[in-house]
This record gives C-alpha cells, structure tokens and sequence, in this order.
C-alpha cells in the first residue's frame, strides 16, 4: 500500500482500498480551520486527486469532533499581525473591501473539496460547527453520527457563512429557520432534512462511511468524475459560485454590524470562549427538533 510521504503538521493521509483518508489532525483545537490547516488541506485533496490509486477520497477529524468551526484564536493573533504592517498588505479588517477579499481567500481553499474530480465523502462525527459546516458542505457526500451536533450558532452575533451551501441542501425555508436562530441539528435530523446524505449510531459510523467509500471505489475513477462534474455543473448553473461570492460580501457586511462589534468587546473583556457561551445562553441548548 502506498503512502503519502508528505504528511504535514495538520492533516494526517492514508489510503486504503483505493480511498484515500484524509484526516483533520488537531484535536486539541477541536479541529478548528486555521489558514495553514486550509493550506495542508487543499495540497492534501490536490494530491488525493492525482493519485492514480484513489479512488475516492474521506474528510473525517481526529479526536471528539469533525470539525468545531474556524480557529478565531488563530484569527485574531493573524489580524494583530497584520496590522503591524498595514501600509504594506491588506488587513482583512481594515476596510469592507479588506474583509471581503480575506473571506475570498478562505473561499478558495475550502472550495477544493467541490473542485477537485474525485468525490469527497465528509465523515461528520461531535461537533461540526460554523466553518465546518463549510467545509463538509462542499464535499460530495455527507454522512454524520447520529449525535452529532451540525450548525452554525457564530449567526447570532458574527456574521453569516461565508460560502453558503446550505440552501442547495435544504432549501429556503430550512436555511432560514437554522441560520436566523443558530440553531444546530443532530446528525439524525440532519439526515431526515437533506443536510447530510445519511446518518448512523457513533459505533456504526465508520462502516457506514468505508461501505459506501469502498463500493464507489470499484468504479472507473474517470466515470465517478463525470457524475460529480455534471451535479457540480448544475449548481454552478444554478447559482452556487455567484452565491459563494455574495456569501462572501454579506459576511463582511454582517461584520459592520452593532452586535459583531458588541461581539469583539465582549471576547476582548472575557476571552472567545466566554463571549461564545454568554451569546449562546438565551438560546438553552439551541437544538432544532422538527416535527414529522
């Protein structure tokens, strides 16, 4: 079996079976997108995708979550940098059109799981929050545990996700109920709305992942491409690109807002992590339980 022999600080590579196993591998940061997990990320699909021996490739996290949202510690010691040489580079904060094209740049490495031709199973177990609900909503496929926690509660104060996938999921109504209310679903419900393609018990995820990894791995690579391109191609036609990018814009305008300001002011007082709970706290456990 061969092996990627360019394994990198964040993301950890594996093949098996003609699937290549790409994991998010920073556990303690609960997996939290930094600009240099995005960069490892995207060389690592990029690679997935010219190895001849893959097939099919999976997106899981290492540890108790897929993925718990952008890494704002990482963030903020990024804006504090570049502010130091504001008469030289952009900021990413110092103006709407600064912030607009920094979220650009995110864009387009979260983007790669869409891009690339071999299809991205993204295996969705703990939290998958915020910018990770990005990143597996650009993969192919979405398979969760069944109590896994899937939203994007950073809505009741912070802006608005910067890529927009959800309404190709669900539609409108759905993607109004969850992203005016930050509210999260489990994996199950998930799965009953289309979020997520399937769900399973947390000691039945694996093999509910590597079944359907393994069964669409002993197909023509090249015919795996052609399907994902047509389906890519009809959200393209149907707006997703052009919608990503305004994705992008609205984000930095819901930056300008009072309560992403009353936000900031409350993480610089109390630190992200208390500021996160104060915001979350009207909201009880802020779990959407639809009726059937």
């Amino acid at each position: 079996m061969a092996k990627w022999l360019s394994s990198t600080d964040c993301i950890a590579f594996d093949i098996q079976d003609r699937v290549a196993r790409l994991t998010l591998n920073n556990p303690a940061r609960r997996n939290a997108l930094s600009w240099d997990m995005l960069v490892e990320l995207r060389a690592a699909l990029l690679e997935a995708d010219d190895l001849r021996e893959v097939a099919v490739i999976v997106l899981e996290g290492a540890g108790k979550d897929f993925c718990a949202g952008y890494d704002m510690q990482a963030a903020y010691a990024r804006y504090a940098k570049e502010d130091a040489a504001r008469d030289a580079y952009r900021t990413g904060s110092a103006s709407f059109d600064d912030d607009a094209w920094k979220l650009e740049r995110f864009q387009e490495l979260l983007r790669t799981a869409f891009t690339v031709h071999k299809p991205v199973i993204a295996k969705v177990h703990g939290n998958c929050l915020a910018g990770g609900t990005d990143l597996a909503l650009y993969c192919d496929l979405v398979i969760a545990a069944d109590d896994a926690r899937i939203g994007f509660p950073a809505t009741r104060a912070m802006g608005s996700p910067p890529n927009h996938m959800w309404f190709y999921n669900v539609g409108p109504q759905w993607a109004k109920r969850l992203l005016l209310s930050g509210d999260t679903l489990d994996g199950r419900d998930a799965a009953r709305i289309g979020l997520v393609v399937a769900s399973a018990p947390p000691e039945r995820l694996e093999d509910e992942v590597m079944t359907l990894a393994r069964r669409l791995a002993t197909i023509d690579p090249d015919l795996l491409a052609t399907q994902k391109r047509i389906v890519n191609l009809a959200l393209e036609l149907a707006g997703a690109g052009t919608l990503a990018r305004l994705a992008a814009e609205m984000d930095s305008r819901a930056h300008l807002t009072r309560a992403k300001r009353d936000f900031d002011a409350d993480t610089a007082r109390h630190g992200f992590k208390e500021a996160a709970r104060r915001r979350d706290a009207p909201f009880g456990d802020g779990v959407v339980k639809p009726s059937w």
